[in-house]
């Protein structure tokens, strides 16, 4: 498969892709993973799962519980 990027839309990828210290197609490829494969780990058993993983937003990482102790917060 070939895909063919508007001017824009490849400089936003190469753009993320610098954020990231990825190359250009990786980013590329990693947003199609995500787009199309993730969604597809988890299928909803009723409406209500549905509709609030359709509500859902991936903040990517989980924070540690060492991130979060109290301890680190006076750091």
């Amino acid at each position: 498969m070939v895909i063919t990027l508007s001017p824009d839309l490849q400089a936003a990828i190469e753009a993320q892709a610098r954020r990231e210290g990825i190359d250009a197609e990786q980013m590329a490829l990693k947003a199609l993973r995500d787009k199309f494969l993730r969604p597809l780990l988890i299928e909803p058993r009723d409406e209500w799962e549905r509709r609030l993983l359709g509500i859902g937003v991936d903040c990517g990482v989980s924070l540690t519980d060492e991130q979060v102790s109290r301890d680190a917060i006076y750091d």
